[in-house]
């Protein structure tokens, strides 16, 4: 073996040589889980939860280019939508909370398939939720070197009770998910690149002479691709902020930790000159454009929301930038306010610390129908849809996060430490706003990140071509059973995922817990 193929091995770890399989493997569990999400996606007809904010939102920016004002209160407004009428709008810019790249999304859906559409609300929503199981299979491949856990890992997220819902339901917070985790898996593919060249570049130095300067890491495209993804993510909702800067931490430690493994002295200036300028352009800089640019629409009319705000407040606001721009900040001030103020009591509001053990799931919808109305064919049904996670999933991350924290604290295990990092990013924040009317749901943005932990921890049940055959067999059986119960949890609660109609008495037995109902 060469010197570049002992350090190729200490940088990169085991890679996966499977090609084919590392395609079909995912892919087909991807196919499966999008089949599910798509399924009936339609049903229920009605606007659920926040769907009457986005879905409407989605379709005024088709319309109009910004978000409208909608006429009267917003349950008539529901109303006439559920019924096929989508002319709720008035003549004025409606004040919104989030940026408009999600509602972009969700809009074309509906310009696709019609506004009057609940497929057409839903499409866009599945369609990130079905490409984060693909791409969730594909990363944990690359991170564990192993086409089966990336499989496993595509499966868990697939069979995952909120990552379903969210799928299914056309608001926001599965296309943050999805962009976060597509930033993640691009800094992942850079990290694997850059160590290879990295590897290259040292395996030519002589041996035994100490490397006081290492090259630049090159033009780093997957870098790229990770700004404009997690610019995406900021440009649906500001909590992509957070992973914007925890990976960008992130990425530059991963640097930090590759130069210093091939002998470059001393490695934290190398560091800070030559890998965390480039990184902050990559990713804080082109995830600021894209946020600009998602605003084009605002910029162009004339009819937003703040955007003649000038015009009625002369000599008020920044007064040394340009009128547009002016209104432009006056109106993320207001955003800003109503984000971070926001305590008006919910039923369904929750606070962060109950989030993984599923204390308070979210009701997006009910309907209690008798024997005769609809399918209903006993006393009494119910209809509904309910973002109760799949318990397998949550309750066994909760210890697996603490897994990783020891591997990554005190054996350095990068991949315990990427996922924490996307914990850290998408939780962490939240307990800083528990006084914030705010929800379970919001945990599918960092789900990813739990499946991940939980992946780790099979990898070292299953333990590596060292292990015993007998440990191996062990690993397997408690492996493979943990998966078909987390399959058969799915199955039983699906009736409470899409919406079907059950017994009352079959709907009564699905909430296990009080705090459920």
């Amino acid at each position: 073996m060469t010197r570049t193929d002992e350090l190729r091995a200490r940088l990169l770890g085991t890679t996966p040589t499977d090609r084919l399989w590392g395609w079909l493997g995912p892919l087909f569990i991807a196919a499966v889980g999008g089949f599910l999400r798509f399924w009936h996606l339609d049903r229920p007809h009605s606007l659920v939860f926040d769907e009457t904010y986005y879905v409407k939102q989605g379709w005024s920016m088709i319309k109009y280019g910004v978000e409208m004002r909608v006429q009267g209160k917003n349950e008539a407004a529901d109303k006439l939508w559920n019924a096929g009428n989508v002319n709720v709008f008035s003549d004025q810019g409606d004040m919104v909370v989030h940026p408009p790249v999600g509602k972009w999304l969700i809009g074309l859906g509906e310009w696709i398939f019609g506004p009057t559409s609940s497929f057409g609300w839903r499409f866009a929503v599945a369609a990130t939720g079905t490409l984060s199981i693909l791409i969730l299979g594909r990363v944990a491949r690359r991170m564990f070197g192993s086409t089966l856990l990336g499989c496993i890992a595509a499966l868990l997220l697939a069979v995952e009770g909120t990552h379903f819902v969210m799928s299914r339901t056309g608001i926001l917070d599965m296309i943050v998910s999805f962009f976060a985790l597509a930033g993640f898996a691009a800094l992942v593919v850079d990290r694997d690149q850059t160590r290879e060249r990295l590897a290259s570049w040292a395996g030519t130095r002589p041996t035994g002479i100490r490397l006081t300067s290492g090259p630049w890491l090159g033009a780093r495209p997957w870098r790229w691709v990770a700004g404009l993804m997690l610019g995406l993510c900021v440009s649906t909702k500001w909590s992509g902020i957070f992973f914007i800067a925890v990976f960008g931490l992130m990425t530059v430690l991963w640097d930090w930790g590759a130069r210093r493994a091939v002998g470059i002295r001393p490695w934290v200036r190398e560091g800070f000159l030559k890998d965390g300028p480039y990184a902050a352009v990559q990713l804080v800089v082109t995830g600021a454009v894209v946020y600009v640019v998602s605003w084009a629409g605002w910029f162009l009319g004339s009819n937003g929301y703040h955007r003649q705000w000038n015009t009625f407040h002369p000599g008020e606001g920044i007064q040394w930038l340009p009128p547009v721009l002016r209104n432009w900040v006056k109106y993320h001030q207001d955003m800003w306010q109503f984000n971070t103020t926001l305590s008006t009591p919910h039923s369904y509001q929750s606070n962060p610390w109950g989030w993984m053990v599923q204390a308070r799931p979210t009701s997006f919808f009910y309907e209690g129908t008798k024997r005769g109305e609809g399918s209903c064919d006993v006393d009494s049904c119910s209809q509904a849809v309910h973002t109760i996670g799949t318990v397998s999933v949550w309750w066994v991350g909760i210890v697996a996060l603490l897994v990783c924290l020891f591997f990554w604290a005190v054996k350095r295990d990068w991949r315990a430490g990427a996922a924490l990092a996307g914990i850290v990013a998408g939780y962490g924040p939240w307990f800083m706003y528990q006084h914030r009317t705010i929800y379970a749901f919001y945990s599918v943005a960092f789900e990813p990140y739990v499946v991940l932990a939980i992946v780790f921890c099979i990898g070292l049940l299953l333990g590596g071509a060292s292990a015993s055959r007998e440990r191996r067999r062990i690993g397997a059986i408690v492996v493979g059973g943990y998966l078909l119960l987390t399959i058969g949890l799915f199955a039983w609660f699906y009736p409470l995922y899409a919406a079907e109609v059950v017994p009352y008495a079959h709907w009564y037995r699905l909430m296990w817990f009080p705090s459920w109902i």
